[in-house]
């Protein structure tokens, strides 16, 4: 547990969350990776609370791709080797606006596909060169069947999941593990506004769930595990039924 925690999204509740459990596991080296890095000090606060001796702030934008290779690089040469990479960045968008506004879904997809895509590329590269590390990736029931009401969102999850498993299976034997999480509706700053959906979880649940998974070398994990059967059901749903179906 000499290495560190990178945390690409260093705000989000989830991320720190998990980044928290980590640190009360034994791991004393955090970096959060986030824009508007100087502003994270309830963040490291938290973190230093819980036991963490060196919290460090990278200033990450997600939407740079062309700058994910030096940056991560930049953070294993001055933090040394990555234990836990985990990828806890994205946004909602507007699901009305990006029916309307290409350049909105665009954005979207952007953020919580392609942007991943470079990152865990990245991330995967450096942690072959290590021969060891784990890579934790939030995926989304929302995109394990695309729901009429959120499909801007469910798509992209959709293709992160698809490719999180794929890259799953070329880390096997490289020490390289990756673990896919899929949480329902999540209450927390992210959903603020929103009507929870049925099986709905916190940040801090999803953390438990999360940190628990890694432990047992788990390569996917439900939040709640409920949801895995929930949605298998719902894969047989007719489709003039499933476009009805809420966000």
């Amino acid at each position: 547990m000499s290495g560190a925690v990178l945390v690409l999204g260093g705000r989000s509740e989830i991320g720190v969350a998990v980044a928290e459990r980590l640190v009360k596991q034994g791991h004393g080296k955090v970096v959060l990776a986030a824009r508007r890095s100087a502003d994270l000090d309830a963040e490291e606060a938290r973190l230093r609370e819980v036991g963490a001796t060196d919290v460090a702030r990278v200033e990450f934008d997600a939407d740079d791709v062309a700058a994910h290779g030096d940056l991560l690089r930049g953070v294993v040469e001055e933090h040394g080797p990555i234990d836990v990479a985990v990828t806890a960045f994205g946004v909602l968008g507007d699901q009305q606006r990006a029916e309307r506004d290409a350049a909105h879904a665009i954005s979207v997809v952007h953020t919580d596909y392609v942007a991943h895509i470079s990152v865990l590329t990245h991330l995967a590269n450096l942690l072959r060169e290590q021969g060891s590390g784990k890579i934790v990736v939030f995926s989304s029931v929302a995109g394990v069947r695309v729901r009429r009401a959120n499909y801007v969102y469910g798509s992209a999850k959709a293709g992160l999941d698809g490719f999180a498993n794929g890259l799953s299976d070329a880390l096997v034997g490289s020490g390289v593990d990756l673990l896919i999480v899929r949480p329902g509706f999540v209450i927390g700053r992210m959903t603020t506004g929103m009507d929870p959906a049925p099986w709905s979880s916190t940040p801090d649940q999803v953390a438990d769930a999360t940190v628990a998974a890694l432990r047992k070398g788990r390569r996917v994990v439900w939040v709640p595990p409920v949801l895995r059967w929930v949605f298998a059901a719902m894969r047989l749903v007719p489709q003039a039924l499933w476009r009805r179906m809420p966000r």
